[in-house]
């Protein structure tokens, strides 16, 4: 039996790979059982696997890439995920195709994909439910997925944010030269709206970049009750700021991992 298969001949391929991570919360405050549950209809409803599917591909038209493939799954009682195959729309190099055909080289060669995945949560018998959403981009090629961070924040509602960023590999150059990193900068919140930044009161900005390691995490302004209410009529409620204080312990735990 004969095992060989007709080897691709590569020329110029960038094979560094970059992973960004963008991780949010969304809190809300329920003051009963039946607004739990309404939040959980909500988030169910507005992050579907079909929405966030639909948000995976406008990522991808941000990037430039070219969408192989699409899953999505809803989940019971809650929750949902999404994975989107791309490759890199400028092809990222050229090769020499065998009998397989393009198509399937294309599907060996491009790693990359988006994957998002949430957690919904009103399980807090103090009514404090919160909703968390993972989009992870992992390229390879010419792609740089820090240019739909400003989408992200646009389509999302963001009490915590986490980003991370990192580049791992190498590519050559056509003399030789290795290059870890096809594209320098100082800090994730360069990619980010001075606009978008301002609305945040916390940030924290790790920057190793002669490791190619990046991380921001944002918690947004203080804001009023209404911003976190299913029922404007709540604002006057007896226990409106005891369940704000509690909101806010929320998010500094959130956000400082305690």
């Amino acid at each position: 039996m004969n095992n060989m298969q007709e080897t691709i001949k590569l020329s110029g391929f960038n094979n560094l790979t970059k992973i960004l991570s963008f991780n949010f919360y969304d809190f809300c405050i329920a003051m009963n059982e039946q607004q739990k549950q309404d939040y959980i209809n909500y988030i169910h409803t507005k992050y579907s696997a079909k929405n966030i599917g639909l948000i995976a591909r406008k990522v991808c038209e941000i990037i430039e890439a070219n969408i192989l493939s699409e899953t999505v799954q809803d989940y019971e009682p809650v929750g949902a995920s999404t994975m989107t195959l791309m490759s890199d729309i400028k092809g990222g190099g050229n090769w020499e195709v065998g009998p397989q055909g393009q198509a399937a080289v294309k599907m060996h060669l491009d790693k990359s994909h988006i994957t998002t995945h949430t957690y919904p949560d009103a399980s807090d018998p103090e009514g404090i439910c919160t909703f968390r959403l993972d989009l992870d981009v992992a390229t390879c090629g010419e792609i740089i997925p820090l240019r739909a961070l400003n989408y992200m924040f646009e389509v999302f509602e963001c009490d915590v944010v986490y980003i991370d960023y990192v580049v791992r590999g190498y590519t050559r150059l056509e003399n030789g030269k290795k290059i870890y990193n096809d594209h320098y900068f100082n800090s994730i919140q360069d990619f980010i709206k001075p606009e978008t930044l301002e609305l945040y009161k916390y940030r924290q900005d790790l920057n190793l970049a002669n490791d190619n390691i990046w991380q921001t995490k944002l918690m947004i302004k203080p804001m009023g009750p209404e911003n976190y209410l299913l029922d404007p009529n709540d604002r006057n409620h007896p226990d409106i700021d005891h369940k704000m204080a509690l909101l806010k312990d929320e998010m500094k735990e959130v956000f400082h991992l305690n």
